[in-house]
C-alpha cells in the first residue's frame, strides 16, 4: 500500500497539471517596455513564470533573434517585427500558424535631455535637423535598415551625415544620453521613457516607417501551450493601455 501511495504522489508532481509552466521569451526592443509592464499580470493570473532575454529583430550579429536560436538558444516564445518574424518563419523557427499581431510603432526622434529639440514635424526639418547633428544614432534592426537604406539616400543625406549604428536601439539611446551622439532615430517606443534623453516627435508620415510588433511560439517548444497564452494575453484589451503608454497603437483585434 505505502508503495502505491509512493507511485500516486510522484505521478503527481511530474504531472503536467502539477508542474508550473515555466516559459523562456526572447523579445526585440520595440515591444519590450509594454511587454515588461504587463508580465507581472499575466504570471500573477495564470501561475505561469517567465523568463525573459532580449534580441534584435533584424541585422548581422550575435545579438540578433534570429543567431540565439540557430546557435541553440533555448525559447518558446519570440517577439519582435513582422520583418523579423517572416525571416523566422522562412528558417523554421516558427511553429506553423502561431504568429499573431501585438502592436504598432512609428520612427521618432530624441536628443539628451535639456538639449534644444529640433522640429522634425516636416521632411525639411527632419533633414536639417540630420544635417545639423554631429553624429546621429540608430539601431542595426529594422528601423535602422529603413533609415540607412533607404531613407537617408533618398533624402541625399547618404554621404552627408554621419549615423553611428549600434546592435540595439538601447545602446543608440545610450550614445545620444552619454553625449556620444546628438541624435537617435528609432521606434518610439524605445525613445520615450529612456532616462536622459527627451523625445524630439514622431517623422512626418510621408516618411515613415510604421512597424508592426509580433508574436509567436517557437519550433518544437515544450510549452507551446503556455506560449499560446501568453501571447493571447499580450494581444488582448488588457494590454492596450500598456502599449499606447509607451507610445504605439494596439493592433486590430482578430
Amino acid at each position: 500500500m505505502a508503495g502505491k501511495i509512493l507511485a500516486i504522489l510522484v505521478a503527481l508532481l511530474v504531472s503536467p497539471s502539477a508542474v508550473q509552466a515555466q516559459l523562456r521569451v526572447i523579445i526585440s526592443g520595440g515591444f519590450s517596455t509594454a511587454y515588461r509592464q504587463v508580465l507581472p499580470e499575466f504570471e500573477r493570473s495564470t501561475g505561469i513564470t517567465v523568463t525573459t532575454l532580449s534580441g534584435s529583430s533584424q541585422g548581422k550579429g550575435p545579438e540578433t533573434i534570429a543567431a540565439q536560436l540557430g546557435r541553440g538558444t533555448a525559447a518558446d516564445v519570440a517577439i519582435l517585427s513582422r520583418e523579423g518574424l517572416r525571416e523566422l518563419i522562412a528558417a523554421g523557427w516558427i511553429a506553423a500558424g502561431t504568429d499573431v499581431d501585438l502592436a504598432t510603432a512609428g520612427i521618432g526622434v530624441a536628443v539628451r535631455s535639456g538639449a534644444k529639440k529640433p522640429d522634425v514635424s516636416t521632411v525639411e526639418g527632419f533633414k536639417q535637423a540630420l544635417l545639423a547633428a554631429k553624429s546621429v544614432a540608430v539601431p542595426a534592426s529594422t528601423s535602422g535598415i529603413y533609415l540607412t537604406n533607404e531613407l537617408f539616400p533618398k533624402l541625399g543625406l547618404a554621404n552627408r551625415i554621419h549615423v553611428k549604428v549600434m546592435a540595439r536601439g538601447s545602446q543608440s539611446a545610450a550614445l545620444v544620453v552619454n553625449g556620444e551622439a546628438d541624435l537617435v532615430v528609432q521606434p518610439i517606443s524605445e525613445l520615450i521613457h529612456v532616462q536622459g534623453l527627451d523625445y524630439a516627435g514622431a517623422i512626418p508620415m510621408e516618411i515613415q516607417l510604421i512597424q508592426m510588433f509580433s508574436a509567436a511560439v517557437v519550433a518544437g517548444s515544450q510549452e507551446a501551450q503556455a506560449g499560446k497564452r501568453l501571447i493571447a494575453f499580450l494581444a488582448s484589451e488588457r494590454t492596450d493601455a500598456a502599449i499606447r503608454s509607451n507610445g504605439m497603437e494596439p493592433a486590430a483585434k482578430r
